[in-house]
């Protein structure tokens, strides 16, 4: 990618970056900055630029909220939000130190783990990828499983994402490997429908709500279902916390009173999640998210409210998980030692609370 702050046209005061700083999952407090809402008030200012794979799509919707609802300010932040389409462009941007955070798909950082890259996850936001493999209405009587992959035109969100990664994992349960079906990056919302619609692609990997608006069509069906945690267990296997917030870990370390006041902000806006409803979170968000059916938006809204993690917490077992669901098709991991205690922390989300 060819980006600069420049040409982004973005002033960054501060550098949250990463690489294998001591990062600590047994939960221990940073010690260089309190975490109630008085004293981050009280801190010096500070700004910095996350890049978000698609910040109108459900899944990526507690970074939009943490900014409507005021929690970034509360922690006496700046916050930029930039729109990208995908996590893996995101976390491109980050190890080229474009950005200073990262939000996207956790396993974005045990790949680059095994091409020598340390960035670690602070927050976990999804405990599921709250996405689904869409079969066009007609295929559907040809693709009933991943087992009807073979020589298919698979649409994901950008080739490396993570609706790339899990559709290769989806085709490997059946024996079918990644360069026997085409992948195809048709992004989300009109330019997925368009695929779909035009026949570019016979099924493919999206979330809401363009999975609702397809549906509503009658343009496609939902052929694998990954919207919740429990339909993610019975898919996958085990659990797959998805989109979170990342960051240059050698950075983390050295500048954990901002994190952790980012990670205040965030651990905040998942509990106001929490306690509020589907109606009261899409009235805090841009009348264009709803893609013009706001009830359609609150439909796909409510049944996707479990993917939303409580916490911020790294479920338990999950990075092991999702490491061996990466060593059956990715060739960043294959074979090498991974320590997965680098790419994430619960350190902060428990300072927190």
């Amino acid at each position: 990618m060819q980006r600069t702050i420049a040409t982004l046209g973005l002033v960054a005061t501060i550098v949250l970056a990463a690489c294998g700083g001591a990062t600590n999952n047994a939960g221990t407090s940073p010690t260089t900055n309190p975490s109630g809402s008085a004293a981050a008030s009280a801190a010096a200012p500070a700004s910095l630029t996350i890049m978000v794979g698609g910040l109108n799509k459900q899944i990526y919707l507690p970074n939009k909220l943490t900014e409507a609802l005021g929690y970034f300010k509360d922690q006496n932040l700046t916050v930029n939000l930039i729109d990208e389409p995908s996590g893996k462009d995101a976390t491109s941007a980050l190890i080229a130190s474009e950005v200073e955070a990262s939000s996207g798909s956790y396993d974005h950082t045990i790949d680059v783990a095994g091409l020598g890259k340390n960035l670690v996850e602070v927050v976990q936001l999804l405990r599921a990828p709250g996405e689904a493999e869409m079969v066009a209405t007609a295929k559907a009587n040809d693709i009933k499983g991943p087992a009807d992959f073979k020589g298919r035109k698979l649409g994901v969100t950008s080739i490396g994402s993570g609706t790339h990664g899990l559709t290769q994992y989806l085709a490997s349960t059946k024996g079918i490997t990644p360069d026997q079906f085409t992948p195809i990056a048709v992004g989300a919302g009109d330019t997925f429908i368009a695929a779909i619609k035009q026949g570019t692609i016979d099924a493919g990997m999206t979330t809401e709500p363009t999975i609702s608006r397809l549906i509503k069509a009658g343009d496609a069906k939902v052929l694998i279902d990954l919207r919740t945690p429990e339909l993610t267990r019975a898919a996958l296997g085990g659990d797959y916390p998805f989109i979170s917030i990342y960051m240059r870990a050698d950075w983390v370390a050295q500048n954990k009173g901002v994190v952790q006041r980012v990670v205040n902000a965030y651990v905040k806006t998942l509990k106001w999640i929490a306690t509020h409803t589907p109606a009261e979170i899409a009235d805090k968000l841009p009348a264009d998210y709803y893609a013009g059916d706001k009830d359609l938006y609150l439909t796909s809204l409510t049944g996707s409210m479990p993917m939303f993690s409580p916490d911020g917490k790294m479920p338990a077992g999950a990075p092991d998980f999702i490491l061996k669901v990466l060593q059956t098709y990715n060739n960043n991991v294959k074979g090498k030692t991974i320590d997965l205690t680098k790419t994430w922390t619960n350190e902060f989300v428990d300072a927190a609370k």
